[in-house]
């Protein structure tokens, strides 16, 4: 059953990967890799908006540098010229406009679009980030994020926000494919999480120390949770009603399979 559940997955990504890059036919191919590298300054903003927007491709965010932004972009389609843009505290990467995808579908092997984002940690952030098609790993955990809104397309993602110091509010939907989401770590505020799933599988690692409940509500799927006590559709661990502080998730599943793992 799993492995055919992983099959019709695969498949319906692959079917949005095609709808997304056909979407608008503008007559643009598949040409030369083209790489280019971007830095924004960091300013004395007291917080800054960032808005991530991507149609299809491989998307990184990380750490770890001392200016507001160090980007990294290569990509074989020229019109799509992702570029990142900044003004007054908001923080916009994006394609082009005419980014909507390729005209033949004999190119999607080729097709080639990779940003990698690596983020001053130290700047309180509200963060959304738009995503249509592929992979992306979002290693946000050590970023100063109070707020994050991702909107997910079809592909994988994986985000670990292990050891957040800040977040104290996530909303993260998905339309089919494979998601984890790292909350492990010593939080030090309250958390509030609303996880939902279209088609395929959903794994949420969760810290041990820190109080847990998690209301699930699943539709033609099945709920695995270790190291959890249930009553009925609600799931806590140990820590919850004795830890000061609490994360508080609601999970909305469609089809498939939700994992629920504590550390």
């Amino acid at each position: 059953m799993r492995k055919n559940r992983s099959v019709i997955v695969s498949l319906l990504i692959l079917i949005a990967v095609v709808i997304i890059l056909t979407a608008c036919n503008r007559g643009v191919r598949v040409g030369d890799l083209q790489t280019k590298s971007q830095t924004v300054e960091l300013d004395d903003a007291d917080s800054v908006a960032v808005e991530i927007q991507m149609g299809a491709g491989e998307l990184d965010i990380s750490g770890g540098v001392s200016e507001l932004l160090e980007a990294s972009f290569a990509y074989n389609v020229e019109e799509l010229n992702p570029q990142a843009t900044y003004s007054d505290g908001r923080l916009e990467v994006r394609e082009s406009e005419i980014n909507e995808g390729i005209s033949s579908l004999f190119d999607l092997d080729e097709y080639r679009n990779e940003w990698d984002l690596r983020f001053n940690e130290s700047v309180p952030m509200e963060m959304n980030i738009d995503l249509g098609a592929g992979r992306s790993d979002l290693s946000l955990g050590t970023l100063a994020l109070t707020r994050l809104n991702i909107d997910g397309g079809a592909g994988s993602v994986n985000l670990d926000l292990s050891g957040s110091q800040f977040l104290s509010w996530l909303n993260f939907t998905m339309g089919a494919g494979e998601v984890t989401v790292d909350l492990t770590g010593e939080w030090l505020d309250d958390l509030d999480a609303r996880l939902e799933g279209g088609i395929g599988e959903i794994t949420v690692r969760l810290p041990r120390n820190v109080g847990v409940r998690i209301d699930v509500q699943t539709g033609m799927g099945s709920v695995e949770a270790s190291g959890l006590s249930n009553d009925g559709d609600t799931y806590t661990n140990d820590a919850y009603g004795v830890s000061d502080v609490n994360l508080r998730i609601e999970i909305e599943g469609g089809v498939g399979q939700i994992n629920l793992e504590v550390e």
